[in-house]
């Protein structure tokens, strides 16, 4: 019998009610796992309710309480981090090591956030003028909401509550409903470590409850990780109702290839962020721009023979390095963009399109997919394919590389391949991307920086985790004080000065 999985609400487990439900697979087999049930309206006013009514309490616990509890969250984790890794592989369908990976990362998300005591102080001065002080606090906004993707169903979660939590806040978190066992058995674990009932529930939807977190009038903040329209609907809808937002939207990332790179060392960078967890990551490299015919011709050929080797199997094969799509209708849409690529007149070097797995013939496999001579008019140079196929565009100085990667829509990350330290610092310093590697393939910030692109690829002042995590959870509130004995008698009409 199909497991049907519960919303968290209130620290219980609560069957849904709305009688609409969709299927979540095991990519590998393309059989349906589970079903989920789609929250209506009344059901994410429940968990809004829950998290509104445990607000008070947990924002008036002591901040070192609220890091002791993370402590805990952090332990249990990684007790926990292969039973999360294998509930996000069963349902994404990414390889056991790269799931296991993406739980560690999300893991240093909360050792981050146990250092909240330390990241809350204050400023304060002394005698701002005559008798008086003055000082600063950040205090937490209330009740946030958080609405996460397929890809990272463990790690973009952990991305945002420790830290919402950690700063006073309770949460409302709405994970993809294609793969949300790891987001409601991540919050089990949380409730274990002592987050009191109510201050993290867990509701699984669609865009109704996407659009009930939105307009509720008690959700104070909202944070988002997705494509590109959504992050902008997000965005546009929640700040119209008076919210705090960070809605993070699509990529098309960009390596440039100088002509001193070391190619072998190119070639494996592109083959991991390009095909790693099966090209579904929003820092995947998608785009090569090489610098030269000489050297795209070069690593072209490096790169034909590994894309066509790699190794492609469900999870429980413990030697694959790629694995399915997360369902039928993203394999069907990955492989339209792989034909449209062909008539738009791109030279396909590596087809993985027909790929199929004996034993496996119903799992959304593809294999991985090489283009080279893409042209910037193309669709599947300008558009996130979200899947394993990598562009070649041929530059012919480094000027037009720059200018490919700077006048693209998107703005999240970049990197440069390159020995030269000149082109290397001119490149970090003239590129508008929010994310940039120097010989660094995917660059995403550790947990005490912060994550974030730029241009169409994040709507919103604040990125995510680190310092603008602290931020964006926080509102600052500054006071000025002085006491009796220092107060002047008479009343003084004039404009305050510092004198």
């Amino acid at each position: 019998m199909t497991k049907v999985l519960q919303h968290f609400i209130d620290g219980k487990w609560v069957d849904g009610k709305s009688d609409r439900y969709g299927d979540v697979f095991d990519p590998a087999t393309g059989e349906v796992a589970a079903h989920a049930p789609f929250a209506s309206e009344q059901e994410v006013a429940r968990a809004v309710e829950a998290a509104k009514a445990a607000w008070p309490a947990w924002a008036a616990t002591p901040p070192a309480a609220r890091a002791r509890i993370m402590f805990r969250f952090r332990d249990l984790v990684e007790v926990h981090k292969e039973e999360l890794a294998r509930l996000v592989s069963s349902e994404h369908g990414k390889t056991f090591e790269d799931a296991l990976g993406s739980v560690n990362r999300g893991a240093e998300i909360i050792e981050f956030a146990c250092g909240i005591p330390q990241l809350l102080k204050g400023e304060h001065n002394e005698n701002v003028a005559s008798n008086v002080d003055s000082y600063s606090m950040r205090q937490p906004l209330g009740v946030c909401a958080g609405i996460t993707p397929f890809n990272f169903p463990a790690m973009v979660p952990l991305w945002m509550y420790p830290i919402a939590l950690a700063c006073g806040n309770t949460f409302v978190l709405k994970p993809s409903e294609r793969d949300p066992s790891a987001a409601l058995r991540m919050a089990e674990v949380a409730a274990e470590a002592g987050v009191p009932a109510g201050v993290l529930n867990v509701v699984i939807g669609d865009k109704v409850a996407v659009d009930s977190l939105l307009r509720h009038p008690d959700v104070d903040a909202v944070s988002f990780v997705g494509s590109t329209p959504v992050a902008e609907y997000v965005h546009r809808t929640a700040s119209s109702e008076g919210k705090r937002v960070q809605a993070l939207g699509g990529a098309k990332n960009h390596l440039v290839v100088m002509p001193d790179a070391d190619l072998e060392q190119t070639a494996d960078a592109l083959i991991g962020s390009a095909y790693g967890s099966a090209g579904e990551r929003c820092m995947a490299i998608s785009v090569a721009v090489t610098v030269g015919d000489e050297v795209a011709d070069a690593l072209v050929e490096r790169l034909a023979s590994r894309v066509a080797s790699l190794r492609i199997g469900p999870h429980t094969d413990s030697k694959a390095e790629m694995g399915p799509l997360v369902t039928q209708a993203h394999l069907d849409r990955v492989r339209s963009y792989v034909d449209t690529g062909v008539e738009e007149g791109a030279n396909l070097v590596v087809d993985g399109r027909d790929f199929k797995i004996s034993g496996h013939e119903e799992g959304f496999f593809i294999g991985g997919c090489l283009f080279d001579r893409v042209k910037p008019q193309m669709r599947i140079y300008k558009e996130e394919i979200f899947g394993p196929v990598l562009s070649i565009v041929r530059a012919s100085d480094y000027e037009e590389a720059l200018a490919l990667v700077n006048d693209h829509e998107y703005g999240n990350g970049a990197a440069i391949f390159t020995r030269d330290g000149d082109a290397a610092r001119d490149f970090t310093s003239r590129v508008r991307i929010g994310m940039v590697g120097v010989n660094v393939p995917i660059p995403v910030p550790t947990a005490y920086h912060s994550f974030g692109g730029w241009k169409r690829s994040l709507f919103g002042d604040h990125h995510m985790h680190g310092p603008e995590g602290v931020r964006f959870y926080t509102r600052l509130k500054t006071v000025t004080s002085r006491w009796p004995s220092g107060i002047r008698r008479g009343p003084d009409l004039a404009f305050p000065q510092t004198r």
